[in-house]
């Protein structure tokens, strides 16, 4: 992730009162400024700021806008939201493995440059993996994501468990440069094993 200003644009669609009263929502305050923070699994109506904060951060790998709605259309039990005062401030994405439904796949992780400092992948990475009771994370990170690899490594510290690594995509398996426009630097698999509750 790196530190380029992003401010993502709103969708003009105001959130209802129910969205707002969502009883899965997790309303918290960030205990130096006392910002609303708000984590709830995304709608269809997040989708585009989900594409906008992913695209902001210039360093994930972004996916189309309509990749971003059919995530938090099929995908939204097992991803969050965050919004600080009411602006979509981060997101992360992830889905259970079909074949393996206790492992909790975590695919994408985005916060907004105007929202770094106060915790947030952390404190949405936590509330996803007590939201899904997963058994088991996975992950995949290049070798020069230091921010991606303490967040996981406090995760795995939480639960008592360490941080293990995989080689998993080598770098040839990606399309060339010459392909695609850029080099994508191989990603291995990181594993948090026994997730269990505090």
């Amino acid at each position: 992730m790196n530190s380029a200003e992003h401010t993502p644009a709103q969708n003009g669609t105001p959130a209802s009162d129910a969205e707002s009263s969502d009883s899965s929502a997790t309303p918290l305050h960030h205990e130096s400024t006392d910002e609303l923070i708000i984590l709830r699994p995304p709608t269809v109506a997040d989708g585009a700021d989900l594409w906008r904060l992913a695209d902001g951060t210039g360093v994930l790998d972004t996916n189309t806008p309509y990749a971003y709605l059919l995530w938090a259309r099929d995908f939204a039990a097992t991803s969050v939201i965050a919004e600080v005062e009411a602006e979509p401030a981060g997101f992360i994405s992830g889905y259970l493995k079909p074949s393996d439904p206790q492992t909790l796949f975590i695919w994408q992780v985005a916060v907004d440059s105007a929202f770094r400092g106060r915790g947030l992948a952390k404190k949405m990475l936590f509330e996803l993996v007590e939201r899904t009771g997963a058994a088991r994370l996975e992950t995949t990170i290049t070798a020069d994501n230091e921010a991606s690899l303490a967040l996981f490594t406090a995760l795995a510290r939480r639960h008592g468990t360490e941080l293990q690594r995989k080689p998993l995509f080598t770098e040839d398996l990606f399309p060339s440069q010459q392909e695609s426009g850029e080099a994508h630097a191989a990603e291995d698999l990181y594993i948090v094993e026994l997730l269990t509750t505090d």
